[in-house]
């Protein structure tokens, strides 16, 4: 096995451990956030959704300078909204429409009639 060979083999190793951890920090925090939280993702997404009128295709939960919130990503007719929850007092914090997902959407639909 040549030398680069090696040092390529190593550096993938290498990398796949770092992404593994990465992984495991991440699971480990959002656990962490989603045990803190005073109300359940299920109670946010409800929130979201009645905000905009809509249904719910994403969610997460980070912390914030203000506390725990949950982003949501919610599709109401052809929009896209991502509104913010808390994730104490389950109020909407923001909501704004998201343009960068209606772009990737006309993008995708150009691509069909290709």
């Amino acid at each position: 096995m040549s030398t680069y060979t090696k040092i390529g083999l190593a550096a993938t190793v290498l990398f796949a451990i770092a992404a593994t951890a990465y992984a495991a920090k991440n699971i480990e925090s959002d656990s962490i956030f989603v045990e803190q939280a005073k109300i359940s993702m299920s109670q946010a997404l409800i929130a979201a959704e009645r905000h905009v009128n809509g249904k719910a295709s994403h969610a997460d939960i980070e912390k914030t300078k203000a506390g725990l919130a949950y982003d949501i990503e919610v599709v109401s007719g052809s929009k896209v909204f991502d509104v913010r929850i808390d994730a104490d007092k389950g109020t909407v914090l923001s909501s704004a429409e998201d343009k960068s997902d209606q772009d990737q959407d006309q993008d995708d639909e150009g691509d069909k009639q290709d």
